[in-house]
Formats: C-alpha cells, sequence, structure tokens
C-alpha cells in the first residue's frame, strides 16, 4: 500500500530529536579526528560509543536487526554497512563512509559522511564532493507542499551530470521513534511522486554514488555491500527537518556546511 502521509513530529519531540542530532554531528566531528592511517574501524567505534553514552543517548544501531556495532564503517569499496573490527586497519588513500545513529530520550537522529584517510587520488576527491553536493541539492528541494519525489529527481540530476554509478538498492527514509519509518525514500525519481512532505516531518537523505557502477552486491557476512567493480563509492546523509520555509538540518555543525569543503583546498 502506498503511504499518503509522512509521521510529524511534535514540538517536544523535535526538542529531542534536534538534541540527537546535535549528538551525531558531534560524533562524527570526533570520531573525523581519529580518521588516520594506521587506525582500525573497532577504535573508531570505541571513540563512537563512548560519547553517545556519556550524552546521555544510546547507540541506535547497536543490535538492531542484529547488526553489532555502534557505527557502520564501509572502505573503499564498500558502500554502506560495513562492520567495524579490529582487524579493519585504514591506510594512506582510502576512503571510509562512517554511518551514525543516537536515540536520545526515544528519538534518533542519523547521519552518514565519506571521509578521505590521508591523501586521496583528484577522482575519488571529486566523488566525495559531488556526491554530498547532491545531499544539498536534494535539500535545497524539500519544501513543505512538494512531493517526495523531488528528493531523487535532484540526486539523480546531480549523479547523472558526473556520470557516476547511481546506487539504487538503497536509499533515505524517515525517522524519528523508529529508525526506519515509512516512506522509503529513493535516490532516483519515482514514477510515484509520493506523498506531500509537511512542517514536522524529519527526513533521512542519504545519497550513495559509485566512481563506476551501480551494482552492489552483499558479502557473505550479510551486511557489508560492495560495489560489483570495486571501484570506490561514497555515502552523506543528513537527518533534515520540514519546516514552513527552507529544510532544515538536524545533523549539520552550522547552516551550509559542508564536510568535504577541505577537499577545494
Amino acid at each position: 500500500m502506498a503511504i499518503t502521509t509522512i509521521n510529524k513530529k511534535s514540538r517536544h519531540d523535535l526538542r529531542l530529536q534536534r538534541k540527537a542530532g546535535r549528538i551525531v554531528a558531534d560524533v562524527h566531528a570526533l570520531v573525523k579526528e581519529h580518521i588516520k592511517p594506521g587506525v582500525s574501524t573497532a577504535e573508531l567505534d570505541v571513540v563512537a560509543e563512548e560519547y553517545i553514552r556519556k550524552s546521555g543517548a544510546t547507540p541506535t544501531f547497536q543490535g538492531m536487526y542484529g547488526f553489532p556495532a555502534t557505527l557502520c564503517t564501509s572502505i573503499n569499496d564498500e558502500v554502506v554497512h560495513g562492520i567495524p573490527s579490529a582487524e579493519r586497519i585504514l591506510n594512506e588513500g582510502d576512503v571510509i563512509s562512517v554511518d551514525v545513529g543516537a536515540t536520545y530520550k526515544g528519538l534518533i537522529a542519523d547521519a552518514a559522511f565519506t571521509h578521505p584517510v590521508g591523501a586521496v587520488s583528484d577522482d575519488v576527491a571529486k566523488l566525495l564532493i559531488v556526491t554530498e553536493e547532491s545531499l544539498f541539492a536534494a535539500i535545497e528541494a524539500m519544501r513543505a507542499g512538494q512531493r517526495l519525489h523531488v528528493i531523487g529527481g535532484a540526486v539523480e540530476a546531480v549523479c547523472n551530470e558526473h556520470g557516476y554509478g547511481l546506487v539504487r538498492n538503497y536509499g533515505g527514509h524517515s525517522v524519528g521513534h523508529k529508525l526506519h519509518e515509512e516512506p522509503f525514500i529513493h535516490n532516483f525519481k519515482t514514477e510515484d511522486p509520493g506523498p506531500e512532505m509537511q512542517p514536522g516531518n524529519t527526513l533521512a537523505v542519504e545519497p550513495m554514488f559509485n566512481l563506476g557502477t551501480e551494482e552492489v552486491y552483499t558479502e557473505d557476512d550479510e551486511w557489508t555491500v560492495r560495489t560489483k567493480d570495486h571501484k570506490p563509492s561514497a555515502h552523506f546523509e543528513h537527518t533534515i527537518l520540514i519546516t514552513d520555509g527552507e529544510a532544515e538540518p538536524l545533523t549539520i555543525f552550522e547552516p551550509g556546511f559542508r564536510h568535504t569543503g577541505f577537499l577545494n583546498n
């Protein structure tokens, strides 16, 4: 059955979800400081869990659907859902996508960013920049009264302009009392325009672009998703509140902040 409305959050809910969003943003800032050659993804996971719990929240992903960690840490050709491990050591030139959710007093925020490990090639740096640009293109298109498919249309347009592989198997979702609330948000424009966005909706939008093919597969661990041609992938996500005016990312450090801004230097 098609979803005709999107769950709205109350003012009380939004106060809590804003706090969850701030915790998620701060976790990302902290983890970013630890991303360097020689560090294991398990170490990053410990840093994230400790901060979330110290902030009075709980790690949303931990135990959900059986996932064993606080972070999803996906390296190079891993698209999403990589499992942290003491054996996964970061190397110079890698990229790592870090996805994390925090639950604060029952409300959830969720965000993901892809980081370079040291210096990366120009083509990989551009992949990161463009993928994040597509997220902000989607945010700019998100307005009360607009139908949901404008999000995927904005993401897809940026991807096509640059000729990247658009991951179609995965996408965003409404988020709040549960991590994955209806509706699912495609990263491409669908024939079904979907429900109207309204003030009080909170949506997790998460484009994933590949340097090569759009085709992906899941590893034997039943979690880790990789590109079929093993070329790098990038993943960016914010939890976004629909307002009476411009959409407001709840997991951002400041308005317009770009995590890949330093790559332009």
